[in-house]
């Protein structure tokens, strides 16, 4: 796994709240900040007027950066939109 990858998944808190992630309980990345977040936070995030459009410009930016120069490595871009376990 690269490192990028596991301090992602493998976050022991959420970077929001600071609630403790196990290593079974799912984490999703922050549209606004790309840093992982628990669950009850991305509800949060989701309900921010703006969310729709940060949403659609990170996914844009993300495919244009991340999976044409490195061919999406482990779906990062994915992970801002499903939820995710440490593996």
């Amino acid at each position: 796994m690269d490192k990028w990858e596991e301090r992602l998944s493998c976050a022991l808190a959420c970077h929001r709240c600071g609630a403790a992630l196990g290593k079974d309980d799912k984490r999703i990345l922050s549209v606004y900040d790309h840093e992982p977040i628990c669950m009850a936070c991305k509800k949060v995030e989701e309900q921010r007027p703006d969310y729709e459009a940060v949403s659609r410009e990170t996914i844009g930016q993300c495919m244009a950066e991340t999976e044409v120069l490195y061919s999406d490595p482990g779906g990062y871009c994915l992970h801002h939109f499903y939820p995710f376990k440490c593996k």
